[in-house]
């Protein structure tokens, strides 16, 4: 594994997944080589969760970056095969991703595929969306 999935499996194995027990890693990769690590973290109230994509890309604005500081999102999780974004993860992925950036995803197994951010959310809502004209 190099040291990328490394990292993100880092991140997976401090994801907060009591209730569902889907942990999930995530890792932003960043043009000044800079690594950004995101987890879940769930609640018992589970509207209150926030997923490792998200958790990550959060994180990297609170560091002072933007989106065309970033590089590439890797996911890992505990899936038969490479589990997606979630939609609420895809239309954040979208606002603060480069469209041509890829994400990647991995189960513990090892298999991978992967996608463009603008493929993960095909008519999405965007800033374009809020104009008044």
């Amino acid at each position: 594994m190099n040291k990328k999935w490394e990292l993100t499996k880092e991140a997976y194995d401090r994801a907060y997944a009591p209730y569902s027990n889907f942990k999930v890693g995530a890792l932003l990769v960043m043009k000044d080589g800079k690594f950004i690590p995101g987890c879940n973290v769930e609640n018992a109230s589970y509207g209150l969760t926030n997923c490792a994509e998200r958790t990550a890309l959060f994180s990297s604005i609170a560091l002072g970056y933007h989106k065309d500081d970033i590089v590439e999102l890797l996911i890992m999780s505990n899936s038969k095969v490479p589990a997606a974004p979630c939609g609420a993860c895809r239309q954040v992925i979208l606002e603060l991703m480069p469209l041509d950036a890829t994400v990647y995803m991995r189960n513990l197994e090892g298999v991978e595929r992967s996608i463009k951010v603008i493929d993960l959310l095909p008519l999405s809502f965007t800033k374009d969306d809020l104009s008044d004209e």
